[in-house]
């Protein structure tokens, strides 16, 4: 192991030899200079572990040298020496940034308490460049995780934002076909279908303009997605929405958007047998957390969301998404009016009660 370097600033002759003599016999390099000036000059040669300094010397005492060497960032420990009636001084050396000190005598007893000073402050010294070289390691794997954080987040929206051009697209395709399609009820099976890929479409959306890719505004997700629903059935103003604020994440807010957009395609085919009426979606989310979503309208009533001659999909794809967002779908019809909540209670179960 390299022997410690030492360096022993004394205007003393006697105490310099003595020190140097001491700590050689130990396994320590030594180094000596009689002046604060002729110490700072031989610290900025380098290759000095620790600094032993006394306090009284010609021209800059102990203290101003002290002052010197701490203002270099990469300064060696400092153990002071004073006299034995220099207490004051040792505590002005110690709040100037010694790392210890030890009070001299003259017959050298002192050398003892000063090597166990010195290794110490040189235990402390590591001690130091140990912490800070593992805050700085904790540090830079934070920067790294934030940068990959950022990457990552760019990398979602950039992913987010094909799949929800490839979703409009295919979105357009089914509407196109739909409008062309001579049959009823193949017609009536595309719109539907488009309507169940706009609402996960419009997800994606949310997503990739969004600098938070972990949740959806689910208010401003519905009023986007009512609208597009509304437009591709020559809305009129038969189509509004209520929503209080809310986020949610990306999965659940599917869930929500495909009950949406069933249960107003359900409305849409047979609320109203004769022509077309209104029909309200709600969005609630009071402070104490759960969330009612309601869909209501005001046609003929109907005992469930399956209508008479439909094949049933819908209320099949309503309880799988009831079932993903651990929901209560609750149905209410009248000769009036159907009016169908999904309560978020976080049950474990999902039922339909009608």
């Amino acid at each position: 192991m390299a022997p410690i370097r030492l360096l022993y600033i004394d205007d003393d002759p006697a105490l310099r030899r003595l020190v140097s003599k001491e700590f050689e016999r130990h396994g320590y390099s030594v180094q000596l200079a009689a002046t604060g000036e002729e110490g700072l000059r031989r610290l900025r040669a380098g290759g000095i572990d620790v600094v032993a300094l006394d306090h009284y010397m010609p021209g800059q005492d102990g203290l101003q040298t002290l002052g010197s060497i701490r203002a270099d960032p990469d300064a060696p420990p400092v153990v002071y020496v004073t006299g034995s009636d220099e207490g004051r001084v040792a505590i002005a050396a110690l709040k100037a940034g010694a790392a210890d000190y030890v009070i001299k005598d003259v017959g050298g007893e002192f050398l003892a308490l000063l090597r166990v000073a010195i290794e110490g402050a040189l235990a402390q010294a590591k001690l130091r460049r140990e912490k800070e070289e593992a805050e700085a390691e904790v540090r830079a794997a934070r920067d790294r995780f934030e940068s990959l954080a950022a990457e990552r987040a760019v990398l979602l929206r950039e992913v987010n934002h094909r799949v929800g051009n490839s979703l409009q697209l295919v979105s357009s395709f089914l509407l196109m076909q739909s409008d062309v399609s001579p049959d009823a009820h193949v017609k009536g099976a595309l719109a539907s279908a488009y309507g169940r890929v706009l609402a996960i479409a419009q997800v994606h959306k949310r997503l990739y303009t969004s600098d938070d890719v972990r949740t959806v505004a689910l208010d401003n997700y519905l009023h986007a997605l009512v609208a597009d629903i509304g437009a591709s059935a020559a809305d009129d103003g038969w189509l509004s929405l209520a929503a209080d604020p809310v986020a949610i994440d990306p999965d659940r807010a599917v869930a929500v958007g495909v009950i949406v957009t069933e249960l107003i395609i359900n409305a849409m085919k047979h609320a109203y047998p004769s022509g077309k009426g209104p029909v309200r979606v709600t969005l609630h989310a009071p402070s104490g957390g759960d969330i009612r979503l309601c869909v209501e309208d005001d046609g003929i009533g109907s005992r469930s969301l399956s209508a008479e001659g439909s094949t049933g999909l819908g209320q099949l794809i309503i309880e799988a998404m009831a079932a993903k967002l651990g929901a209560v779908v609750t149905v209410h019809a009248t000769d009036r009016g159907t009016r169908v909540l999904v309560d978020f209670t976080g049950a474990e179960a999902t039922r339909v009660v009608d």
